[in-house]
C-alpha cells in the first residue's frame, strides 16, 4: 500500500498523487480499485494538444505583430494579433464549456456562446470598418442559428428543460429585433427575417413541446 510522506496516510489501490495534497506517494502500490478509462485519457490529451496549438498561435501572432512590427497592409495602425488572441481565447472558453461537466444547461452553454460570438463579431467590425455588414446581416443571422439550434435541443432534451430552450431563443430572437427598430427606426430584411424565424420557431415549441413546458412552469413556480 502507498503512503503520503506529508499527509502521513496510507492510499489503496495503484494511484501516483496523494488525494489530499497531490504529493507523490510513495511505497508499492496494488491492484488498481477502479479501472483505468483510455477514452478519457486520450479525449484529454487531444484537448491538451489543442490548447497548446492555440496558445502557441496566439504566442506567434503577438510576437509578429508587437516584436516584428508585421501587420496588415490595409490596416498599418492596427494590432491585429490581438484580435486574433481574443477570437482564439473565446472559442477556448466555449470549447472549455461544451465539454466541461457541470457548466449548466445545454441552453445556457448556447446562449453564453452566442452571446460570446456576437460580442467578438462587433469588436472585430468596429476595427476592420464594417460594423454595417456586422450589424445588418451577420448579427441576425447568428442569433436565427441560436433560435434554430434551441428548437432541434427542446425536442431533444429528456430533462423537462423546455422552457429554459423556449425562453433563450424567444429574448434572443426579439428583444434584438425590437431594439434595433428603435435605435434605427427601420428594420433590415435579415432583421425581420430573424424575427419571423422567432416567432415560427416559438410557436413550433408550443405546438409541440406544449404539455412540457405547461408541465415546467407548475413545476417552477409550483403551480
Amino acid at each position: 500500500m502507498k503512503k503520503c510522506p506529508y499527509c502521513l496516510i496510507e492510499v489503496g489501490g495503484n494511484p501516483e498523487k496523494c488525494p489530499l495534497c497531490q504529493s507523490r506517494l510513495t511505497g508499492e502500490g496494488e491492484e488498481a480499485y477502479f479501472p483505468v478509462r483510455d477514452t478519457l485519457k486520450f479525449m484529454s490529451f487531444l484537448y491538451k494538444m489543442q490548447m497548446f496549438i492555440v496558445l502557441s498561435v496566439v504566442i506567434v501572432g503577438l510576437g509578429l505583430d508587437f516584436l516584428f512590427g508585421i501587420r496588415l497592409p490595409a490596416y498599418p495602425n492596427l494590432h491585429w494579433s490581438l484580435i486574433l488572441a481574443m477570437w482564439l481565447l473565446v472559442a477556448e472558453f466555449v470549447l472549455l464549456r461544451q465539454f466541461r461537466p457541470g457548466t449548466g444547461s445545454a441552453a445556457r452553454r448556447v446562449t453564453i456562446m452566442v452571446f460570446l460570438i456576437i460580442l467578438m463579431l462587433l469588436v472585430t467590425a468596429y476595427f476592420f470598418d464594417f460594423m454595417w455588414l456586422a450589424w445588418d446581416w451577420m448579427v441576425p443571422i447568428v442569433i436565427a442559428a441560436m433560435g434554430t439550434a434551441n428548437l432541434v435541443l427542446a425536442f431533444l432534451d429528456k430533462h423537462g428543460n423546455a422552457m429554459a430552450y423556449l425562453l433563450s431563443g424567444l429574448f434572443f430572437g426579439l428583444i434584438p429585433c425590437i431594439v434595433r427598430y428603435f435605435i434605427d427606426e427601420k428594420m433590415p430584411v435579415a432583421w425581420m427575417i430573424c424575427m419571423i424565424i422567432a416567432l415560427v420557431l416559438f410557436a413550433g415549441v408550443i405546438i409541440f413541446k406544449g404539455r412540457a413546458v405547461a408541465h415546467e412552469l407548475r413545476r417552477r413556480f409550483n403551480l
